[in-house]
């Protein structure tokens, strides 16, 4: 089976907060943040499968600290875990204060991938090797996480069962 190294996959993003960025609290809005982890959250995934990936599930995105237009974002994303034909990829979203330099860790988020080949069908992707301690302690704790979100997906699925579907003003 093929293997790759989690830091095969590491990739990085760093953008400026602006005041069109913000909210009304005069923080970054969250779907801003979201759309940048899910943005270098794939990249890391193709990376490691160097094939098209889709986005599985956006298992959790947990807001730490607000982020304001003094600081900057950099986003750190890896696979951290793999399954058969499925990557888990953690991003990690620090800020920094511009002026003072201060970073601290204002986000942190998992999301899952499926490899596809040409004909949109999942197949096998590499076995990810972690090394850092970091790397370690997210492999570590990923076959919990893989547990909660099959949990969590049959879940979903009963609970669509019960959504409807027609036009509100049916």
């Amino acid at each position: 089976m093929e293997q790759r190294y989690s830091r095969e996959s590491r990739c990085y993003k760093t953008a400026r907060i602006f005041p069109t960025d913000v909210n009304n609290h005069n923080t970054l809005f969250g779907g801003k943040l979201m759309a940048y982890i899910d943005d270098i959250a794939s990249i890391a995934a193709t990376k490691h499968c160097r094939r098209a990936v889709v986005t599985a599930s956006t298992d959790s995105v947990d807001f730490l600290q607000p982020i304001r237009p003094s600081d900057a974002v950099c986003l750190e994303s890896f696979v951290t875990w793999t399954g058969r034909t499925s990557v888990e990829v953690f991003v990690k979203v620090i800020k920094e204060d511009l002026l003072s330099g201060e970073r601290i860790v204002a986000a942190t988020s998992f999301l899952t991938f499926v490899a596809l080949d040409q004909d949109k069908r999942p197949v096998p992707v590499p076995i990810v090797i972690p090394e850092s301690e970091e790397e370690l302690k997210l492999h570590e704790t990923a076959s919990h996480r893989a547990e909660m979100r099959r949990i969590r997906r049959e879940e979903s699925k009963k609970f669509a069962d019960y959504l409807t579907v027609a036009h509100p003003w049916d």
